[in-house]
């Protein structure tokens, strides 16, 4: 099992103009223990789940994406998750190609279907019902795939976009490979069997783990997909692992590693990430012994 880092936290000690160089020693501090993955989150205000306000910091994520690109050499990057919502398609895919250019190779495109109404409406961006969200998701995911086609620019007809061109020069290093975030049984499982390449879900129990690949393989089933092909990321923040319950936390994973879970991505909530980083290198080691 591979270990990730997902960053949410922008309150960094030192106020905001610490914030680039602790974000270059995140980058830092993930490639020297090793770590496989680092993703921040798609938001434009802070969210309540880190029981911290929306007025918070909280930076964009692509751009953070791109700086992290230029401190970093060998990491993979990402959003856990974009939203839908608040780009075109076909700007996300160009957005992604650029990432993926810059960085030699290592973007991955993150999405979902968007959830929080609040910073919608707040800065002006439109937030269409849940089912609306959804038809989007997937014209979002068939843009991207025509994108990164060489040799397919041409038009995309969609209910909800509609692209003369899917012109994207220079194509990606590597072809970003999809992860597609939720747990939802009947829409986004699907889309994971359909266009993804990982999937995110929240640790919630191992049992309900199990329960949730197990729907992801009939879909797999459903649409001739291999389901091993597909990698398996999972949240195991309840509760929150932390440097002190570091051999706990990896104790738990466990039964996730025999389900075939291939990363466990934990986050930094403290002020100074890059040191919390360094106290939980160990765990990278720990993990990969489990499988």
């Amino acid at each position: 099992m591979d270990l990730g880092i997902h960053v949410p936290i922008f309150d960094i000690d030192g106020g905001t103009t610490a914030i680039a160089p602790e974000l270059a020693r995140v980058g830092s501090a993930v490639e020297e223990a090793g770590i496989s993955w680092l993703s921040f989150m798609d938001h434009f205000f802070q969210i309540e789940p880190t029981g911290l306000p929306a007025e918070s910091n909280m930076l964009e994520g692509y751009t953070t994406l791109g700086y992290l690109a230029g401190h970093t050499s060998s990491v993979r990057l990402g959003l856990l998750v974009t939203g839908v919502t608040y780009r075109h398609p076909g700007l996300l895919a160009k957005i992604v190609t650029t990432l993926d250019v810059l960085s030699e190779g290592r973007a991955t495109l993150g999405i979902g279907a968007a959830w929080f109404e609040r910073e919608h409406h707040g800065l002006g961006v439109p937030y269409p019902p849940l089912a609306e969200r959804f038809e989007r998701l997937e014209e979002a995911l068939q843009i991207c795939d025509q994108m990164w086609d060489p040799d397919n620019n041409g038009a995309y007809e969609g209910k909800h976009y509609q692209l003369a061109e899917t012109l994207c020069s220079p194509q990606p290093i590597r072809r970003p490979p999809v992860l597609i975030g939720g747990s939802g049984e009947r829409k986004t499982l699907r889309l994971v069997a359909q266009y993804g390449d990982a999937c995110n879900l929240f640790a919630t129990s191992p049992a309900d783990i199990h329960h949730k690949l197990d729907v992801l393989r009939g879909h797999c089933d459903t649409v001739g997909r291999d389901y091993d092909s597909i990698e398996k990321t999972i949240l195991p923040n309840t509760p929150r692992p932390t440097p002190e319950t570091r051999d706990e936390f990896v104790r738990s994973m466990a039964d996730y590693a025999a389900l075939g879970v291939d990363t466990a991505i934990i986050t930094p909530t403290t002020g100074s990430p890059a040191a919390w980083i360094d106290a939980m290198a160990p765990t990278v080691k720990q993990l990969a012994e489990l499988g």
